[in-house]
């Protein structure tokens, strides 16, 4: 059990940092999205390759519309923080911008992204704090933990409103192929009368 639970916390402590890199192409902007529970503390690190009268902006926003973090003309290496409020989903754009009729270039852009337990600087928490080492070392275990159950809980809610929309939805088309039987047999009721009184009045049959 131990051992599963060290797992545990190895897992989240590698969930809990995201780096990346990629080439930014001129004129044009890269967003990146990650869901965030509520009251947490994200900080990010950047990276610009330097190309001569380019400019690279970064904004950082909530799904609707909020900017938590900006900064126009980014400086090749940079570092941004915000807690998010809410739960919700949250995206990082970076924008390349290049003077029209000059020659440009793509350009690197790395970002290495930490929340939660990983974003908290428990090294200035300790000594502002007076901790010792290991008090320190047990405070972040004991936040680790806390986010740990926070995301089981939090699966757990998913699942179930999974589990409540699918019954729903299975209702739902239930009922509807019982509507739709009805209205087939209504249909062919009223086709049979119908095709019935036209041959009687053709005198087809009596």
């Amino acid at each position: 059990m131990d051992s599963l639970w060290k797992v545990g916390l190895l897992l989240c402590s590698a969930l809990c940092v995201n780096g990346i890199m990629w080439k930014l192409e001129p004129n044009t902007h890269k967003c990146l999205k990650e869901e965030l529970h509520q009251n947490v503390l994200v900080t990010g690190e950047f990276g610009v390759s330097e190309a001569p009268g380019q400019k690279v902006d970064y904004v950082v926003r909530d799904s609707k519309g909020h900017i938590l973090a900006q900064r126009e003309d980014a400086p090749s290496e940079g570092k941004f923080s915000f807690t998010t409020e809410t739960y919700d989903t949250f995206e990082i754009c970076f924008m390349s911008r290049v003077p029209q009729h000059q020659r440009s270039i793509a350009q690197e852009i790395s970002l290495i992204t930490k929340h939660g337990v990983e974003a908290k600087n428990y090294e200035g928490i300790g000594e502002a704090a007076k901790l010792k080492p290991i008090e320190v070392e047990l405070r972040r275990l004991e936040d680790l933990s806390s986010d740990i159950v926070n995301d089981f809980a939090m699966m757990r809610k998913r699942e179930e409103e999974m589990r409540d929309t699918n019954e729903s939805t299975n209702s739902r088309v239930l009922y509807f192929s019982i509507f739709s039987m009805l209205c087939l047999l209504g249909l062919a009721t009223w086709q049979v009368l119908y095709l019935r009184r036209y041959f009687k009045a053709k005198k087809l049959i009596e």
